[in-house]
């Protein structure tokens, strides 16, 4: 499953701080609870979205109610709470694990259907949203690599572009398949 967390901040101050706590302590943090699989997070290069976005790769929903999440990462933003803006959460199924987006490509989200980024020459995945806000309820989800800029100036209404701001990390636990051996 794919959980999503989007989200503004509004104190330009602060925003390098949060920024370093939400990269370097909190994608780790979240990375070692059990059920995660894959984070990484994004900052968007589109204007009308949420300037940042966090991807993650999860077992299943209950891994966002447990105990472990909520130690180790789930809603520790107390100290920054007042800053965070336009936060949606969203938890999608049918792709399995998230892709890695390298640091030479960008992240391309669209809720309009997969044509757009077929359109840009991309092979879109597509996710249904099966918990949380449940909006919007279908995505389409590909890499560009940079090297496309030029579809950048001429990006169909209601595509986003997104860039790494980390590299996707993984859980550093073997993948388990419910059977013992």
């Amino acid at each position: 499953m794919i959980y999503t967390v989007e989200c503004s901040f509004t104190d330009p101050i602060s925003e390098a701080e949060w920024n370093d706590f939400y990269s370097l302590e909190k994608l780790p943090a979240l990375i070692s609870v059990m059920g995660f699989r894959t984070s990484q997070r994004f900052k968007a290069l589109s204007e009308n979205c949420p300037v940042y976005l966090a991807v993650h790769t999860i077992d299943r929903l209950d891994v966002l109610t447990g105990e472990e999440y909520r130690q180790k990462g789930g809603g520790n933003f107390a100290r920054w709470q007042q800053y965070i803006t336009d936060w949606h959460r969203n938890l999608y199924s049918d792709i399995g694990l998230a892709p890695a987006v390298k640091a030479d490509e960008l992240l391309v989200l669209c809720a309009g259907g997969p044509e757009p980024l077929i359109q840009m020459g991309l092979t879109p995945l597509a996710m249904r949203s099966v918990a949380l806000e449940k909006f919007p309820e279908h995505r389409w989800l590909a890499r560009l690599p940079r090297r496309n800029t030029q579809l950048i100036d001429s990006l169909p209404e209601g595509v986003h572009l997104y860039a790494p701001m980390t590299e996707q990390l993984t859980c550093p636990c073997a993948v388990s398949t419910g059977q013992e051996e």
